[in-house]
């Protein structure tokens, strides 16, 4: 998509021999479901070397992306009218079908989350024809599946003229878009059904595959019908898109459930009662008021709210300044634990409730982290250093080595399978720590300098003690100290300091288990039995 280059590269010619395997297992897999593959098309987007061996081209540099410099972004666009756009994209296509074959129906996204060099219409228009025009030279027959992500996110750009401009470009039906995120923001509302174009309502839900448990599903679910009744409608099916999977199951069943049904869910609180008797093997009437719990609070989002990150205190860098609001009451979730926990006795030998009380005792983690760094922070405005030390004491030395030792009793939560299955692809040592030391950086910096910190945060075994727990301790000891000297708390100092904790851990080696230990109920009654009484009694 043009969005970023070079960083953390270049990947070893043996990466592109097991890509290019893949690829032809995964589309033969594909076609043998009957499914129809999205082969990628030419766009626009160009190395600079190309200015090398044809000195007089038209290329435009575009703006910088998230953060980086343009060492690793603004990249080169090729001008519409440039004669040789139309050679370099069907030999692009001619290439990628020649080894692949073809179902016809391509992806291209000139403008992702970059704003394009030109607002006019012409220029936006000519620029899409341009993109169809070398798609159809080598498959008269070519159909482009095209993002609808630039439209919601750069809305201040994206006017009625430019939205119309890219939409009329190219015959209508031969043009079909995905509203990516229309669970929460749904773009065929304020483009007419897309002027005419088939789209796809699709359910984003996760940006960065961040652990934590939230999701819009009553939007969910009243979503497609309400695109399918939309005045003119042009939605011709539904879809997801999430950035990642592995967590939140309830959400992509429901998403998946609806795209066989005419009409939305009548009662999703019977429905997912339904669903946790389904995912356990057995009707457990703790478990199912558990799970009516959720649904009422962390999976019952709406409004801007609604972001699709985990932005917990407990997985961002800390400051004075961060927020921990939430949509819902924070009790619920406490209780939705405490009924897990009654329900052990009968449901514990099934994976997929282990694997539950695994991921609500980390959410309770995660709300009790909130409450204490308020009560920190409260402490350290007020200038009480005794407060100040128990709160950040509890959280930064009590909490998260108990959440490590929780999320390290379940396969799902471990940092080293994480690891493992980045090393697992490599052909040397030297390649395996090259993909690990990438898999840390998506974990945490994102970035030579944190560019995107922590957008592809996790909560997992390992991390949370070498990563999320310095960071926190050097925070309240920072806090500490500003109190005991009676300095001001300095953010960009501390910012520098934790940048180090940061770049310390994406650097390592250390190995990490890639097997879960010890036991999984043990260690979340025990955070129970400590936790739940003191946030019964208001004395956390």
């Amino acid at each position: 998509m043009g969005n970023l280059h070079t960083w953390s590269g270049p990947l070893p010619p043996s990466w592109h021999l097991k890509q290019l395997y893949l690829q032809h297992r995964i589309l033969d897999r594909m076609r043998s479901f009957g499914m129809i593959p999205v082969l990628p098309a030419f766009a626009g987007h160009v190395p600079k070397a190309l200015t090398r061996v044809f000195p007089r081209i038209n290329i435009t540099q575009m703006g910088s992306w998230g953060h980086f410099n343009c060492s690793y972004s603004c990249s080169f666009l090729l001008a519409p009218e440039d004669p040789l756009f139309p050679i370099v994209g069907s030999l692009f296509l001619r290439e990628l079908t020649k080894e692949f074959g073809t179902d016809h129906i391509y992806g291209a996204d000139t403008f992702n989350e970059m704003q394009p060099p030109s607002s006019e219409p012409s220029y936006l228009a000519a620029a899409t024809a341009t993109v169809y025009q070398a798609m159809i030279a080598v498959d008269p027959d070519a159909v482009w599946l095209l993002q609808g992500w630039l439209f919601q996110h750069q809305p201040e750009f994206w006017g009625p003229a430019q939205v119309g401009a890219v939409l009329g470009a190219v015959p209508r039906g031969r043009l079909v878009v995905l509203d990516l995120f229309a669970e929460s923001q749904p773009v065929y509302v304020r483009t007419a059904s897309f002027q005419g174009q088939p789209f796809i309502w699709c359910m984003l839900h996760n940006f960065g595959g961040n652990h934590g448990l939230f999701g819009a599903l009553e939007s969910v679910n009243r979503g497609p019908t309400a695109a399918r009744l939309f005045p003119n409608s042009t939605m011709v099916g539904t879809g997801m898109a999430p950035e990642g999977i592995g967590q939140n199951e309830v959400v992509y069943a429901l998403m998946a459930e609806l795209g066989w049904r005419k009409d939305p869910v009548a009662d999703l609180g019977a429905w997912v009662t339904g669903f946790a008797a389904r995912r356990y093997g057995v009707s457990h009437g703790a478990a199912e008021a558990a799970w009516r719990l959720l649904l009422r609070s962390v999976y019952n989002c709406s409004g801007e709210g609604c972001s699709g990150h985990n932005r917990s205190p407990l997985v961002r860098r800390p400051s004075l300044q961060m927020a921990t609001a939430v949509w819902y009451n924070r009790s619920d979730v406490l209780e939705a634990w405490r009924l897990l926990l009654a329900a052990t006795p009968t449901l514990a030998t099934s994976p997929a409730f282990c694997y539950d009380l695994v991921d609500v005792t980390r959410q309770a983690v995660q709300e009790l982290v909130s409450l204490y760094y308020e009560e920190a922070r409260t402490a350290y405005l007020n200038k009480e250093l005794v407060p100040l030390m128990r709160a950040g004491g509890v959280l930064a030395y009590e909490l998260l080595p108990a959440l490590d030792k929780v999320l390290a009793s379940d396969s799902h939560f471990l940092l080293g399978s994480w690891l493992e299955r980045a090393r697992v692809a490599a052909v040397s040592e030297t390649e395996a720590r090259f993909y690990e030391q990438n898999s840390r950086y998506q974990l945490t910096l994102w970035g030579p300098e944190g560019n995107i910190l922590d957008y592809a945060n996790k909560q997992l075994a390992g991390l949370v003690a070498d990563y999320y727990a310095p960071r926190w301790r050097l925070f309240m000891e920072t806090l500490v100290e500003s109190l005991v000297r009676g300095i001001p708390f300095q953010q960009h100092q501390f910012d520098k300091n934790a940048f180090q904790l940061e770049q310390t851990f994406v650097l390592s080696t250390r190995r990490y288990p890639s097997q879960p230990r010890g036991d999984t109920v043990d260690l979340a009654k025990k955070l129970f039995l400590k936790y739940y009484p003191r946030w019964v009694a208001g004395a956390l």
